[in-house]
């Protein structure tokens, strides 16, 4: 749904406010009006709005009574005296993305402080058109979108990759994002399948710390081996596994280009290449963002699965199909 700018007969007096502000306009009235009825006709758990400015909180309060308020914002400074008047917030660290990411961020971060569960429903307000205003609303059912991660969902990539391999690698990458390295956050990717067309695709960025190992030492189903990865994953480049779960290289820079690659706003280079490297060759690739430990499983250019491992059981959301 999704509703023209009007300005309020306050706004009108007063005449425009700082674009930077949360503006309580006649349009956002509405909206919020017609997101409390439709809370209450689905058996909501919040109202989730996302906002770009400080707000009247109080106002805002006298719409939605007593129902719980999720305010989401990109700067922590938005949120401040939202939580004196109830309303539960959240920080959302994407603000180059597109509204769909800062929407889907700011439920995986209210799931991760135990604000929502899986199942519920949440009513989103938030600005598709207008940045600087509300102008859409958005029913989610969080049970179409959080699920846990199964060798079907694996299946559906269509690959000649062994499934246990490719869990493996995913399960791997999952707990780099949850415990990052000597208490830092650490990015990384592995390159799994069609290894003699990757390796030809890459190129070494220097020393690579798996060379001269036999390949039973090399091995990741060896609990020890993986141990050993994770360190190898503080350092630049991709690792490259064979079906088998061999690492055969590391420190290897992806040199295929990315010109007819589309990702969401808000990726880095690490995710261009995985994606990159997935259009070229029939590999799987596995990225961890080093900046929230988000892994993503690319394959054909695109990006298939995202897992949040911060959460206490490692959660997929599932994207839809408009991304």
């Amino acid at each position: 749904m999704t509703l023209p700018e009007k300005k309020s007969a306050d706004e009108k007096k007063t005449g425009p406010e700082n674009p930077e502000s949360f503006r309580f306009t006649e349009q956002f009235r509405i909206l919020l009006e017609c997101g409390v009825r439709v809370h209450d006709e689905l058996e909501a758990a919040a109202i989730l709005i996302l906002v770009n400015g400080p707000g009247d909180w109080g106002r805002l309060r006298s719409v939605v009574g007593q129902r719980r308020v999720i305010i989401a914002s990109e700067r922590l400074a938005y949120l401040s005296g939202a939580a004196e008047i109830g309303f539960s917030t959240v920080a959302v660290n994407l603000p180059t993305s597109s509204p769909y990411d800062r929407i889907t961020e700011a439920l995986l971060e209210s799931v991760t402080e135990e604000l929502l569960t899986r199942g519920q429903r949440v009513i989103a307000l938030y600005g598709l058109f207008e940045p600087s205003s509300v102008d859409s609303l958005s029913v989610i059912r969080l049970s179409d979108h959080l699920a846990r991660l199964t060798v079907r969902d694996l299946r559906e990539l269509n690959t000649s990759i062994p499934i246990e391999t490719v869990k493996l690698v995913i399960n791997l990458a999952v707990e780099i994002g949850q415990e990052g390295r000597e208490g830092k956050p650490v990015g990384a990717i592995f390159v799994v399948g069609d290894s003699r067309k990757v390796l030809s695709q890459t190129r070494p960025l220097g020393f690579d710390p798996v060379r001269g190992y036999s390949k039973h030492e090399k091995n990741l189903f060896d609990p020890r081996v993986r141990e050993g990865v994770k360190e190898i994953a503080q350092l630049d480049g991709a690792c490259i596994i064979a079906e088998d779960g061999t690492i055969l290289a590391a420190c290897r820079h992806i040199d295929c280009s990315a010109s007819d690659i589309v990702l969401s706003k808000g990726l880095g280079a690490r995710h261009w290449a995985a994606a990159a490297i997935t259009r070229k060759t029939k590999a799987v690739a596995v990225c961890v963002s080093e900046s929230s430990g988000t892994v993503r499983v690319f394959f054909n250019g695109e990006c298939r699965f995202r897992i949040e491992p911060q959460m206490r059981r490692p959660l997929l959301w599932r994207e839809s199909t408009r991304d």
